[in-house]
Formats: structure tokens, sequence, C-alpha cells
């Protein structure tokens, strides 16, 4: 698989990455390790995690991966912090107290003394953005983090952030920026990606099958083994199954008939090769599914068929 330098740095990412959301709640331990296997026999070094994952289980498995399925060395691992989960809310926390706790929570359920890329989860509108950026200053300075990003930063947020770490020597560079982009969400390119490109930053993108709404599975209503289906996910599904939604599905459907391919495929090869983005995150429940995923790194869309789809879906 191909690696892509993000942005000015020197991370070197697999152009696609492999997202762990489902782990440790709908993906056990067994079919973690399957799919992890199969990422990295693909050529894949770049994992995805998020304590909010399975609260936390996701980074527990991926903890107990590492030494028995790879070298900690041989893999990227990024996670997040700044979302607070209590019994009954879910709220944003970008302090600098809240940030710190989280990490040091992340190293310990991953069983190692860094991480390779640290990600403030979300713009917090309560908290100075000098404190929230302290934190990760701390954790680059301290060798907890090799390198840091943001995630869900709009482009005036993203642009102040990156400028700000930028204009003194001593504080972290802000290497990434991860945000939701698929053919049934283009917002990223009004502001996001110009931003990351004009401060030189890798781009993210998560999400690129719209919640899988992509692939073509909800032509025909809601499979019973979908996430539409399943309550936790419900509600993120539900946004793209309206009708504009569904003619950039079937736009999709009839470039992917006409070229052999799978919807699927056609939709992952659009975003991965965007001006721009440095690598996309693709999940899935089980290994069968993630090496059908992964069948898209044998295909390049013709030019033509990309500014279809551009037009179809803009």
């Amino acid at each position: 698989m191909q690696k892509r330098r993000a942005g000015n740095s020197g991370l070197e990412l697999s152009r696609l990455g492999l997202g762990t959301m489902t782990w440790g709640r709908d993906t056990d331990e067994i079919e973690a390790a399957d799919q992890c296997r199969a990422f990295l026999d693909a050529g894949g070094n770049f994992l995805d995690t998020s304590p909010t994952y399975g609260d936390g289980d996701s980074e527990r498995l991926i903890g107990g991966l590492i030494s028995t399925l790879f070298k900690r060395d041989e893999v990227v691992i990024a996670s997040k912090a700044g979302i607070n989960h209590n019994e009954n809310s879910r709220r944003v926390n970008a302090t600098r107290q809240f940030l710190i706790g989280d990490l040091d929570r992340t190293l310990e359920r991953l069983g190692t003394d860094f991480i390779d890329l640290w990600q403030i989860s979300h713009w917090d509108d309560q908290t100075p953005l000098d404190e929230t950026l302290s934190a990760l200053d701390y954790a680059y300075t301290t060798g907890r983090a090799r390198y840091v990003g943001v995630s869900n930063y709009s482009g005036w947020q993203l642009a102040l952030a990156a400028t700000k770490q930028l204009t003194n020597t001593m504080k972290a560079p802000i290497t990434t920026t991860n945000n939701e982009y698929s053919l049934l969400n283009r917002s990223a390119e009004s502001e996001i990606l110009d931003a990351a490109v004009n401060c030189g930053l890798g781009f993210i993108a998560w999400a690129p099958l719209a919640r899988g709404v992509l692939t073509g599975k909800y032509r025909k209503g809601v499979p019973s083994d979908s996430r539409a289906a399943a309550p936790h996910f419900a509600k993120q599904v539900e946004p793209y199954l309206d009708d504009q939604s569904s003619r950039i599905v079937e736009a999709v459907v009839v470039a992917a008939q006409g070229l052999g391919y799978s919807p699927l495929e056609v939709a992952l090869a659009w975003v991965r090769d965007a001006p721009g983005v440095t690598t996309a995150l693709v999940g899935a429940r089980t290994g069968a599914q993630l090496r059908g995923i992964l069948k898209s790194e044998e295909i390049e869309l013709p030019t033509i068929v990309r500014s279809a789809l551009d037009d179809v879906s803009f």
C-alpha cells in the first residue's frame, strides 16, 4: 500500500488507515486481530482509535496486539482526547487538565509509553485555545506524543491553531487534521482542505463511505445487520438516507457497473485520491469485510469518472 507524507512533516501514513470504532463493541478480540493482520499484510501502517470507542476497549484491544501481532515501531497509532463521558451526558472538554488525563489513560490502555499521533477531538468554545494547545505542547515535549493534530475543526479554527503553533519553535507543530469527507459530505472542500494544504498539514478523511451508505447497501431499505439497524449507530447513518444522497449513490452504482468495480471501491478511491487527502480511514466489523474494502487499493478512477462524480455530488 502506498505511503504518503502528512503535510510537511516526516510522518508517513498508508493512504488507507484502519479505523477501530467497532472494536470492543461489535468487533471482538479475534475479529480485531484478523482485521489487523489483513490490514498489515496489505501494507497498511496506520491504526486510528479513540478513548470513546467501546469505552476504551478499542485501545485495549490494540494494546493487546502490540508485540503479539506487530512490533511497536511498525505501526502508526493515532488516538484522540477531549470528550468527557459520564452516565448521562457526552460533552467536549478540551481543558489542559482533562486532555492530559485522557492521554495518560490512553497510554495505559495501549500499554505503551508514547502515541504516534495524538489529536484534539473537537473545538471547545468554553476553553481558551492557548490552554488546549498547551496540552499538545506538553505531550510533544515530554515524548508522550510523537506528532499532534486536531479533529473536526472548521477552516478558521484549524488555521488559527496551526498558525499559533508555528509562531514559536518551542511549541508542538500541528501535523494533521481529521475531518469527515465523502461524496455525500464535501463540506471540507469549502475551507478545511485549503487551510490544511496552506498550513502544510496532512488531511485524514473519516467516514469516506458515509457510514456505509456509499456501498449501496441501503438502496432497498435498511439491512438487519447494518449500522443503520444498530441503536448506537442509527442516528449517524440517517442523515445520508435522504433523496439527494440517494441520487449520488445511484451515480456511484452506475459508475461502478461501467468500470466493473463495486460501489465501495469507486467511492473510496474518489476520497483516497482527492487533492489534499493524505489518508482515508476505513472500518469493518469483520476481517472478511475489511479484505473486501482493501481491494480498492487495486483501482484508480479514470479522470472522466472522477469529474462526473464531482459534478453529481457538488
